[in-house]
């Protein structure tokens, strides 16, 4: 089967009900990203930020996966589906998704606060002060913060490499490195762009397929194009 590249963002859970920060008025739910959501903010006061986390984590538990979702993980059948998102939820793996690298984390793991290699599952939407690593350090959500690398891009670079479509859901590419992913498609390869914000995007890239619909309206209309592909 062919490679079917996906790379999804914000918009795609937003239908689902779960709320993202928005570079328009610095605030995620209210608070203040530099106050949650950097390695400064967890420095200067670790139980704001993680009662920050535990109520995204609880608001992604009580959410559920969309028909965008859904349809993602039912295109399976016919292609070799990757999933790289720049969502925190796990939303596509609940839709049924076999794969999918998190380029943000997931916020349904926590990580040791001096090795981000020891990952552990979060039981439940509470993570607490005081639950330590095996090397003894506070556990902090599993989530990049501001500031920090994204150590998964190349891996996701190089997934995009291999693709035969690549289609991009629920993110305007204003958020790099992610945004540059798009670079790293071959220029032969058919991209897809499904965003209502999508008409100003056209520069991206030549050639680049437009719909510009929000993802629960506007995978309908990819699915009918890839049929028309597989005939």
């Amino acid at each position: 089967m062919k490679n079917l590249i996906v790379l999804s963002g914000a918009g795609i859970s937003a239908e689902s009900g779960l709320k993202t920060f928005r570079d328009s008025d610095g605030l995620w739910e209210g608070y203040d990203i530099h106050e949650v959501a950097t390695p400064e903010a967890w420095e200067r006061n670790p139980e704001l930020v993680q009662r920050f986390y535990n109520e995204r984590r609880k608001a992604v538990l009580e959410a559920s996966p969309n028909v965008a979702h859904i349809a993602l993980a039912e295109l399976e059948s016919d292609w070799n589906v990757q999933i790289i998102t720049q969502n925190i939820d796990n939303l596509h793996e609940r839709a049924g998704s076999s794969n999918v690298l998190h380029l943000h984390g997931i916020i349904t793991k926590s990580q040791s606060s001096i090795d981000p290699t020891l990952l552990y599952d979060i039981e439940g939407a509470e993570l607490a002060m005081g639950a330590r690593c095996q090397r003894g350090s506070q556990l902090r959500p599993h989530v990049v913060w501001f500031g920090e690398p994204v150590p998964m891009i190349e891996r996701a670079a190089e997934i995009v490499a291999r693709a035969d479509i690549l289609l991009v859901i629920g993110t305007s590419l204003a958020v790099y490195p992610a945004a540059g992913l798009i670079h790293a498609c071959p220029n032969d390869t058919p991209v897809y762009l499904i965003d209502p914000k999508a008409e100003s995007l056209s520069s991206q890239r030549p050639g680049l397929e437009i719909i510009p619909l929000t993802a629960t309206k506007g995978i309908k209309e990819f699915q009918e194009r890839l049929s028309l592909l597989l005939k």
